[in-house]
């Protein structure tokens, strides 16, 4: 079995969406990410055995954004490269889909997975895992009925079949359709369900604003310290050179407050204050046997050891991946939640965050719908989500994942500790874990 190990990860800073990236296309911040990690290792472009992206929203003139990307960042026209998607853990799945050979007991198969599993199975000594999101140009359809009109149109062979076709358009035919934000299979949207998921374990409004303050501000804090050391300057054509995220924005537990609620109105809890913002921002990681990289001169920063997905109800447990992923990856990997040092969980909502805390603090959960014997246990809040987290920092869906696993392995060398475990929840109900540990330093 061949040791996995993280080289090296960076991203774009994470924008609001609508701002300096506004003019960009999602492939731009893909390059750009992977400029950035090419520029911090001194990678030869043709060092790399594989190329995988994870991206949500997908811009149709790159449907295959990764090797798009990966061309415009100069790699070799010789490396392999595919694109593939799984809510808000694609890059997960990017990074370790690739270790599918070798974890063969994986509950349900991210762009770090993909790459992790191509290397465990000797496809490959060196892949390049990262994600991509791209929320200021989202891509927005005619309406069906237009749709078929203009498909009709395209075949018509004669005037009066054109005609016929453009006198049959009305009005509502010009209806536009957009991305769609609600689940397929329930037709509700995410901050509607986190809202239901906050009530059912009885999450008042005042803590969900408390964590959501307390992502801002350490947040900030990270920021000021100089610990987000993965992000990378980007020089955005016809504006300015970005460094640093633009989200993070510490305030006051009363301005929170004047906030109405977002989605069930008028008596939700879920704010705009205490939701993940609509980001723009790519990510990159270079994953290689530990072999390869020795034998390259490569310091890793981490081994990535273990790692879950999990699906369970869409409906009412849409959000709750990290309450089922966290014991089974710990079980596989034979640790404890004591035995971790660093935690990083996904921040969709801060309802969401708490809602899970709960359930993992909760024997009867544990029993009524894990089949334990008891709770699953909660992480220490002295270690968790320590540098700021997506309510704060951003969540372009598809480059998340990246973002968490590097956090990890930089907290672990600024801390000292042995092992991290990241997890994350996903639309259609999935969710993801990941035990990461620290490269003897």
């Amino acid at each position: 079995m061949k040791n996995i190990v993280l080289v090296e990860g960076v991203r774009t800073p994470f924008l609001m969406s609508g701002t300096t990236y506004a003019d960009l296309m999602p492939h731009d911040l893909a390059r750009a990410a992977l400029l950035g990690l090419l520029h911090k290792t001194d990678l030869p472009r043709d060092a790399v055995d594989y190329i995988i992206y994870g991206t949500v929203i997908q811009e149709v003139k790159t449907s295959n954004i990764a090797r798009e990307a990966a061309l415009g960042a100069g790699f070799s026209d010789k490396i392999p490269a595919h694109t593939v998607t799984m809510a808000c853990i694609s890059s997960n799945q990017a990074m370790t889909s690739g270790d599918l050979s070798l974890y063969l007991e994986i509950e349900t198969a991210s762009t770090l997975d993909l790459s992790a599993g191509l290397i465990a199975a000797g496809q490959c000594d060196a892949v390049v895992a990262g994600g991509v999101e791209f929320m200021s140009d989202v891509p927005i359809r005619h309406s069906r009925k237009m749709r078929k009109t203009m498909l009709s149109l395209n075949k018509a062979k004669t005037l009066g079949q054109r005609l016929s076709l453009i006198g049959s358009i009305r009005m509502a035919h010009l209806a536009p359709e957009l991305p769609a934000v609600a689940e397929f299979s329930t037709a509700e949207t995410m901050g509607h369900s986190a809202d239901r998921l906050a009530a059912a374990f009885g999450v008042s409004r005042v803590e969900q604003d408390e964590f959501a303050l307390r992502s801002h501000t350490l947040a900030k804090k990270a920021q000021d310290a100089g610990l987000l050391q993965d992000i990378v300057s980007f020089n955005v054509p016809g504006r300015d050179i970005v460094s640093k995220d633009n989200g993070i924005r510490p305030t006051s537990m009363e301005q929170m407050g004047k906030l109405k609620a977002a989605f069930v109105k008028p008596h939700g809890t879920v704010t705009a204050a205490n939701s993940s913002f609509l980001t723009d921002g790519a990510s990159a990681v270079l994953i290689m046997s530990e072999e390869k990289a020795v034998a390259m001169g490569f310091k890793p920063k981490a081994y990535l050891r273990d790692f879950v997905y999990v699906s369970q109800d869409p409906k009412d447990q849409l959000l709750l991946g990290p309450t089922y992923s966290t014991p089974k990856v710990l079980e596989r990997a034979g640790l404890s939640l004591n035995d971790i040092d660093v935690f990083e969980f996904h921040e969709a909502f801060a309802g969401q965050i708490m809602a899970n805390l709960k359930a993992m603090d909760s024997d009867w959960f544990g029993q009524t719908y894990m089949g334990r014997k008891s709770k699953v246990g909660t992480p220490p809040m002295e270690k968790f989500n320590l540098w700021g987290g997506s309510l704060s920092l951003g969540h372009p869906f598809g480059a998340t994942g990246c973002r968490l696993v590097t956090t990890v392995a930089h907290r672990l060398q600024k801390e000292g500790g042995q092992y991290g475990l990241v997890a994350a929840c996903a639309a259609g109900g999935q969710g993801h874990a990941m035990v990461i540990e620290a490269y003897p330093q």
